[in-house]
């Protein structure tokens, strides 16, 4: 069972599998993991979505138009589909849009290379992982149903947020939380994004931020590492990681 964000401290070691050891206080603490394009191939389904409602009120919607909002908070998708010409509401568009991609999730999950074996080496390897989203708690339930009980400690969704990314309140709201059921430390602690407002946020609130770009290619420095997959990526790659974040003697940005 996931737990979505609430205040109350989850205990370390819930859940967890046998041979469970907490991370070590020198290596990779916890990996907070963004949803649509990082572990979910969705961008298609959204804006398929997109499209279909943007003809719907008798407008047409680009490529660009559509690429622009990869990452973004959901308000702010509704504000550039209202511009568009949607004639409904933010929350109506939100609606619309969550309940379509949801359903098409449910019929089938496109995950991106690599997530799942990496998801469940950290938690066989006891790494907590906090899912941090722009996507709302349905969809993000929708996915975690499909993924081992466990494999997410907690979830932050746009829902629960004030501010959308590319602030940092998800994560900061996700480090935090996991952060009061054992002790985590930001540059120990790995965000995994595929976005340019992913990862703005993820650097934000001052984890360590791996960019694994998709559907639109991040800038060289967007993030302190970039991956171009996560297939055949282990727990040992992103402790190395860690070890090199740490070890850094600059601020300089690198590919690993």
């Amino acid at each position: 069972m996931v737990t979505p964000f609430s205040n109350t401290a989850v205990p370390s070691e819930v859940g967890q599998p046998a041979g469970y050891h907490a991370p070590s206080e020198h290596g990779l603490q916890a990996v907070l993991w963004d949803m649509d394009g990082t572990i979910v191939d969705t961008e298609p389904y959204w804006i398929e979505a997109e499209r279909a409602l943007v003809a719907a009120h008798g407008g047409s919607w680009s490529d660009e138009q559509a690429k622009g909002l990869v990452g973004q908070a959901l308000t702010f998708s509704a504000g550039v589909l209202q511009a568009a010409g949607v004639q409904l509401s933010v929350r109506e568009i939100i609606d619309t849009l969550t309940h379509q991609v949801t359903a098409r999730v449910s019929e089938a999950v496109p995950w991106r290379p690599g997530a799942r074996e990496l998801l469940s080496a950290l938690h066989e390897g006891g790494v907590p992982c906090a899912l941090v989203t722009m996507s709302e708690q349905q969809l993000a339930l929708e996915v975690s149903r499909h993924l081992p009980d466990g494999t997410f400690e907690l979830l932050v969704t746009g829902d629960q947020v004030a501010r959308g990314k590319p602030d940092p309140e998800a994560y900061q709201t996700a480090f935090d939380s996991l952060a009061k059921a054992r002790v985590l430390h930001k540059e120990h602690v790995v965000a995994i994004e595929d976005s340019l407002p992913g990862v703005t946020s993820a650097r934000a609130a001052g984890v360590v931020t791996l960019g694994v770009p998709h559907f639109v290619a991040l800038p060289e420095d967007a993030a302190d590492y970039q991956w171009t997959t996560l297939a055949g990526r282990t727990v040992e790659d992103l402790q190395n990681l860690v070890r090199s974040h740490v070890g850094r003697a600059t601020g300089g940005r690198a590919t690993a």
